[in-house]
Protein backbone atom coordinates (compact mmCIF):
# COMPACT_ATOMS: atom_id res chain seq x y z
CA UNK A 1 0.00 0.00 0.00
CA UNK A 2 1.58 3.00 -0.79
CA UNK A 3 2.45 6.07 1.86
CA UNK A 4 -0.28 8.31 2.61
CA UNK A 5 1.01 11.36 4.60
CA UNK A 6 -1.03 13.43 6.86
CA UNK A 7 -2.45 16.35 5.98
CA UNK A 8 -2.29 19.90 7.87
CA UNK A 9 -3.66 23.25 6.62
CA UNK A 10 -1.72 26.38 6.81
CA UNK A 11 -2.75 29.98 6.70
CA UNK A 12 -0.23 32.23 4.82
CA UNK A 13 -2.64 34.98 5.18
CA UNK A 14 -6.25 36.23 5.51
CA UNK A 15 -8.16 33.62 3.23
CA UNK A 16 -5.04 31.70 1.91
CA UNK A 17 -4.81 28.06 3.05
CA UNK A 18 -1.68 25.74 1.75
CA UNK A 19 -2.62 22.00 1.88
CA UNK A 20 0.93 20.84 3.43
CA UNK A 21 2.12 17.26 3.93
CA UNK A 22 5.39 15.72 4.76
CA UNK A 23 6.48 14.95 0.87
CA UNK A 24 4.94 18.26 -0.32
CA UNK A 25 5.55 21.07 2.36
CA UNK A 26 7.60 24.12 1.69
CA UNK A 27 10.57 26.56 2.92
CA UNK A 28 12.35 29.62 2.58
CA UNK A 29 13.50 28.83 -0.67
CA UNK A 30 10.09 29.07 -2.59
CA UNK A 31 9.12 32.33 -0.33
CA UNK A 32 12.15 33.82 -2.15
CA UNK A 33 11.90 32.73 -5.26
CA UNK A 34 8.54 34.32 -5.16
CA UNK A 35 9.17 37.65 -3.99
CA UNK A 36 12.79 37.20 -6.37
CA UNK A 37 9.92 36.66 -9.26
CA UNK A 38 8.83 40.36 -9.52
CA UNK A 39 5.50 39.07 -11.04
CA UNK A 40 2.91 41.41 -11.98
CA UNK A 41 -0.59 41.62 -12.15
CA UNK A 42 -0.79 41.31 -16.19
CA UNK A 43 1.13 38.51 -16.20
CA UNK A 44 0.18 34.75 -17.18
CA UNK A 45 2.76 32.49 -14.99
CA UNK A 46 3.93 28.75 -14.79
CA UNK A 47 5.39 27.30 -11.53
CA UNK A 48 7.03 24.09 -12.43
CA UNK A 49 7.12 21.57 -9.70
CA UNK A 50 4.70 23.19 -7.57
CA UNK A 51 4.20 20.90 -5.23
CA UNK A 52 1.52 21.45 -2.54
CA UNK A 53 1.16 24.99 -5.00
CA UNK A 54 3.02 27.29 -2.32
CA UNK A 55 4.12 29.74 -5.15
CA UNK A 56 0.88 30.39 -6.94
CA UNK A 57 -0.65 30.81 -3.68
CA UNK A 58 1.87 33.08 -2.30
CA UNK A 59 1.39 35.26 -5.37
CA UNK A 60 -2.17 35.67 -3.90
CA UNK A 61 -0.70 38.05 -0.95
CA UNK A 62 -0.65 41.27 -3.01
CA UNK A 63 -1.20 42.41 -7.04
CA UNK A 64 -1.80 38.41 -7.80
CA UNK A 65 -1.35 37.43 -11.91
CA UNK A 66 -4.43 37.18 -13.76
CA UNK A 67 -3.40 33.51 -14.23
CA UNK A 68 -1.28 30.68 -13.16
CA UNK A 69 -0.79 27.26 -14.07
CA UNK A 70 0.62 25.21 -11.18
CA UNK A 71 2.56 21.97 -12.63
CA UNK A 72 3.67 18.54 -10.86
CA UNK A 73 4.19 14.90 -12.25
CA UNK A 74 3.16 13.75 -8.71
CA UNK A 75 -0.86 13.10 -8.36
CA UNK A 76 -0.47 14.08 -4.35
CA UNK A 77 1.15 17.31 -4.58
CA UNK A 78 -1.92 18.36 -7.38
CA UNK A 79 -4.32 17.24 -4.74
CA UNK A 80 -2.71 18.77 -2.17
CA UNK A 81 -2.77 22.21 -4.21
CA UNK A 82 -6.34 21.59 -4.93
CA UNK A 83 -7.31 20.96 -1.09
CA UNK A 84 -5.49 24.64 -0.57
CA UNK A 85 -7.46 26.25 -3.04
CA UNK A 86 -10.49 24.60 -1.57
CA UNK A 87 -9.78 25.81 1.56
CA UNK A 88 -8.94 29.68 0.57
CA UNK A 89 -11.64 32.67 0.18
CA UNK A 90 -8.93 35.56 -1.22
CA UNK A 91 -7.78 33.88 -4.55
CA UNK A 92 -7.84 36.10 -7.26
CA UNK A 93 -5.89 34.64 -9.81
CA UNK A 94 -7.48 32.26 -12.34
CA UNK A 95 -5.22 28.47 -10.96
CA UNK A 96 -4.81 25.47 -13.22
CA UNK A 97 -3.47 22.67 -11.13
CA UNK A 98 -2.18 20.61 -13.78
CA UNK A 99 -0.59 16.88 -13.37
CA UNK A 100 1.87 16.62 -16.02
CA UNK A 101 5.76 15.38 -16.66
CA UNK A 102 7.17 19.05 -17.70
CA UNK A 103 8.87 17.68 -20.31
CA UNK A 104 6.04 17.58 -22.22
CA UNK A 105 3.91 20.36 -22.64
CA UNK A 106 0.10 19.01 -21.87
CA UNK A 107 -2.79 19.13 -24.01
CA UNK A 108 -4.19 22.93 -24.47
CA UNK A 109 -0.64 23.99 -22.48
CA UNK A 110 -0.40 27.89 -23.68
CA UNK A 111 3.04 27.57 -25.71
CA UNK A 112 4.73 30.88 -26.63
CA UNK A 113 1.69 32.58 -24.42
CA UNK A 114 3.45 33.27 -20.88
CA UNK A 115 5.25 36.06 -18.98
CA UNK A 116 6.84 34.10 -16.24
CA UNK A 117 8.00 30.63 -15.52
CA UNK A 118 9.05 30.03 -12.20
CA UNK A 119 10.53 26.71 -10.63
CA UNK A 120 12.28 25.80 -7.58
CA UNK A 121 14.03 22.43 -9.26
CA UNK A 122 15.20 19.65 -7.62
CA UNK A 123 18.60 20.70 -6.25
CA UNK A 124 20.84 17.63 -6.48
CA UNK A 125 22.18 16.21 -9.46
CA UNK A 126 20.83 12.50 -9.86
CA UNK A 127 22.94 10.04 -8.15
CA UNK A 128 24.76 12.88 -6.24
CA UNK A 129 24.51 13.03 -2.27
CA UNK A 130 22.62 10.52 -0.12
CA UNK A 131 19.09 10.15 -2.10
CA UNK A 132 15.52 10.02 0.47
CA UNK A 133 13.57 6.57 0.35
CA UNK A 134 10.85 7.84 -0.56
CA UNK A 135 9.93 8.54 -3.62
CA UNK A 136 8.64 11.45 -3.67
CA UNK A 137 11.45 12.98 -1.80
CA UNK A 138 13.58 11.58 -4.20
CA UNK A 139 11.62 13.20 -6.70
CA UNK A 140 12.12 16.43 -5.20
CA UNK A 141 15.27 16.47 -4.27
CA UNK A 142 17.09 14.84 -7.07
CA UNK A 143 17.22 15.56 -10.64
CA UNK A 144 14.92 11.33 -11.56
CA UNK A 145 12.30 13.01 -13.65
CA UNK A 146 13.76 15.82 -15.00
CA UNK A 147 17.18 18.19 -14.52
CA UNK A 148 18.22 21.84 -15.32
CA UNK A 149 18.00 21.60 -19.21
CA UNK A 150 14.37 19.95 -19.49
CA UNK A 151 13.00 22.58 -16.65
CA UNK A 152 14.95 25.52 -19.54
CA UNK A 153 13.72 23.54 -22.55
CA UNK A 154 10.04 23.27 -21.50
CA UNK A 155 10.14 26.96 -20.32
CA UNK A 156 11.09 28.54 -23.44
CA UNK A 157 8.66 26.66 -25.37
CA UNK A 158 5.73 28.65 -22.96
CA UNK A 159 7.38 31.70 -22.51
CA UNK A 160 6.80 34.79 -25.02
CA UNK A 161 9.43 36.44 -26.44
CA UNK A 162 10.70 38.70 -23.71
CA UNK A 163 9.42 36.54 -20.68
CA UNK A 164 11.19 35.33 -17.96
CA UNK A 165 11.98 32.43 -16.05
CA UNK A 166 13.26 32.76 -12.35
CA UNK A 167 14.52 30.04 -10.70
CA UNK A 168 16.52 29.18 -7.14
CA UNK A 169 19.21 26.56 -6.50
CA UNK A 170 22.19 25.81 -4.95
CA UNK A 171 25.33 27.54 -5.24
CA UNK A 172 27.31 25.05 -6.56
CA UNK A 173 24.73 24.20 -9.38
CA UNK A 174 24.89 27.69 -10.95
CA UNK A 175 27.25 27.17 -13.87
CA UNK A 176 25.04 24.53 -14.89
CA UNK A 177 21.85 26.84 -14.96
CA UNK A 178 23.36 29.46 -16.72
CA UNK A 179 24.73 27.12 -19.15
CA UNK A 180 21.04 25.53 -19.15
CA UNK A 181 19.54 28.81 -19.64
CA UNK A 182 22.00 29.83 -22.99
CA UNK A 183 21.56 26.82 -24.41
CA UNK A 184 17.48 27.11 -24.33
CA UNK A 185 17.80 30.98 -25.82
CA UNK A 186 17.07 31.89 -22.16
CA UNK A 187 19.66 34.71 -21.22
CA UNK A 188 20.47 35.34 -17.63
CA UNK A 189 19.97 38.83 -16.33
CA UNK A 190 19.45 38.92 -12.53
CA UNK A 191 21.50 36.92 -9.93
CA UNK A 192 21.08 37.08 -6.09
CA UNK A 193 22.80 35.30 -3.34
CA UNK A 194 21.25 34.36 -0.08
CA UNK A 195 23.26 34.07 3.16
CA UNK A 196 22.51 33.36 6.62
CA UNK A 197 24.25 36.58 7.65
CA UNK A 198 27.07 39.02 5.68
CA UNK A 199 30.19 36.92 6.55
CA UNK A 200 28.16 33.23 5.87
CA UNK A 201 28.92 31.36 2.55
CA UNK A 202 25.60 31.67 0.42
CA UNK A 203 23.11 28.78 0.63
CA UNK A 204 21.42 29.82 -2.11
CA UNK A 205 20.94 31.58 -5.60
CA UNK A 206 18.22 33.54 -7.23
CA UNK A 207 18.34 33.62 -10.86
CA UNK A 208 16.03 35.35 -13.73
CA UNK A 209 16.49 34.90 -17.51
CA UNK A 210 14.76 36.64 -20.21
CA UNK A 211 13.98 34.82 -23.25
CA UNK A 212 15.63 36.21 -26.46
CA UNK A 213 17.45 38.48 -24.01
CA UNK A 214 20.79 39.91 -24.67
CA UNK A 215 24.07 39.59 -22.60
CA UNK A 216 23.99 41.52 -19.50
CA UNK A 217 24.09 39.85 -15.97
CA UNK A 218 22.85 42.15 -13.01
CA UNK A 219 24.03 40.72 -9.89
CA UNK A 220 22.27 42.45 -6.78
CA UNK A 221 23.80 42.81 -3.54
CA UNK A 222 23.44 39.83 -1.19
CA UNK A 223 20.08 38.90 0.59
CA UNK A 224 20.56 38.19 3.77
CA UNK A 225 17.67 35.83 5.46
CA UNK A 226 18.31 34.40 9.31
CA UNK A 227 20.31 35.84 12.77
CA UNK A 228 23.77 33.96 11.96
CA UNK A 229 22.71 31.07 13.82
CA UNK A 230 19.89 29.69 11.31
CA UNK A 231 17.95 30.11 8.61
CA UNK A 232 14.61 32.20 9.65
CA UNK A 233 11.47 30.63 7.71
CA UNK A 234 8.46 32.42 9.38
CA UNK A 235 6.70 34.17 6.01
CA UNK A 236 6.31 37.58 7.61
CA UNK A 237 9.85 37.94 7.98
CA UNK A 238 10.92 36.42 4.82
CA UNK A 239 8.24 38.71 2.13
CA UNK A 240 6.11 41.01 4.06
CA UNK A 241 2.43 41.50 2.71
Amino acid sequence: MAYMPALSYEAIADGLTVCTSSLHRFGTDAVLLTEFSGYRQKDRVCDFGTGCGIIPMLMQRQAPPQEIYGVDIQPEAIRQMCLGIAESTAVQSVLHPVCADLKNLWEDAPAGQLDLVTCNPPYKAYQAGIESQLTAQKIARHEILCNIYDICRSAKRLLKFGGRLCICNRPERLADCIDAMRQNGIEPKRLQFVAKAADAQPWLFLLEGRSGGKPFLNVLPLRIVGDGSGVTTRLEKTMPV
